[in-house]
């Protein structure tokens, strides 16, 4: 019996008379193995759900945090990339964390509400490896992705403190600088020993825009590096759904929205719709909080506006797709 210990009950456990005695959806203690043994219910004769697996990925992402603070701190002091370090520590946390099946707790972990620059990093590289496997990329590949990504924004090492920290909005000439975070990135990671090309171009890319309007290039499509693409997705969906000292996270509805209709910047399509088709997907059985305040669950998603479910209230089932008035604010897990 021991064995069946935290799993969960796919149907009612009954009595030999057809009463209830366990409700489906129980998760199983000693009290209800006490009481099978007593109704001699043999654990063979149950429909049982493992127990989830420990939701690990909060903690990791803390130690990645950690690790990444320590790694910026380093490269400002001694000039010097640690690579070796970087991918014997750092990465391996990345790549599990990326594993962990549930989206919406995986972003919750990955959500930055303080130590925003640091949260950062490890936020994108977790979220960038994410969508390279949904790219299909191949291992090489989702390597370099996963590197270039957590380094995408190590030129801040060179931005002042007072920029970087600042409250409120920058200046014309405070956000001429914040732009030089990419060129610095570059020169510090193209020097690096060992270190791929195509890391440095991440971190000098990854605010370049489709239609040409990024920068500091101002590249268009083609010329951008399609792990560059990859990063600019993750990076705006990751700051927009954080806490940064100059503005609060913005809700569900309005960052995936904005991204599909390029209001932060046009971004590769075939990328963003990608990454909002799995977000979708990831939704089914979430509870969530509709714009007007009223919570439920997602139970379908519609294949031709993802971001538009059906969701089953207490009282009955609202269609965002045909209540265009009604979004999601929130997805609460």
């Amino acid at each position: 019996m021991e064995e069946i210990l935290g799993h969960v009950l796919k149907n009612d456990v009954m009595t030999g008379k057809g009463l209830v005695l366990i409700p489906s959806g129980t998760r199983l203690k000693q009290e209800h193995l006490r009481m099978m043994q007593l109704h001699r219910i043999l654990p063979e004769e149950l429909q049982l759900t493992a127990p989830p697996a420990p939701d690990i990925s909060a903690e990791m992402i803390r130690q990645a945090v950690r690790y990444s603070k320590d790694m910026f701190d380093n490269i400002k002091l001694h000039k010097k990339v640690p690579l070796m370090e970087i991918k014997t520590e750092l990465i391996p946390i990345i790549r599990q964390a990326a594993e962990n099946p549930d989206l919406f707790k995986l972003f919750e972990a990955v959500r930055a509400k303080d130590e925003y620059i640091h949260q950062h990093n490890v936020g994108v590289s977790v979220l960038a490896t994410l969508l390279g496997k949904w790219c299909n990329l191949d291992e090489h590949e989702l390597n370099l992705l996963s590197l270039g990504a957590v380094l995408h924004d190590v030129g801040k090492i060179r931005i002042s403190d007072e920029i970087l920290h600042k409250p409120g909005k920058l200046t014309p000439s405070e956000f001429s600088e914040m732009k030089r975070h990419t060129i610095y990135g570059y020169e510090i990671l193209k020097e690096a020993v060992g270190l791929h090309p195509r890391i440095a171009h991440i971190a000098l890319q990854h605010h370049e825009r489709e239609d040409g309007s990024g920068y500091p290039l101002r590249l268009k499509a083609s010329q951008i590096d399609p792990l560059s693409r990859i990063v600019a997705v993750v990076d705006i969906f990751h700051a927009m759904s954080s806490t940064r000292p100059y503005q609060k996270a913005l809700p569900f509805y309005e960052i995936v929205n904005g991204m599909r209709q390029g209001l932060f910047g046009e971004l590769d399509p075939g990328t963003v719709s990608l990454f909002l088709r799995h977000v979708a997907k990831g939704m089914i059985g979430k509870q969530v909080t509709l714009s007007d305040g009223r919570s439920g669950e997602v139970i379908y998603i519609n294949p031709h506006e993802e971001t538009k479910p059906l969701v089953k209230m207490e009282n009955g089932f609202v269609d965002l797709s045909r209540e265009r008035n009604l979004t999601i604010k929130e997805v609460n897990g």
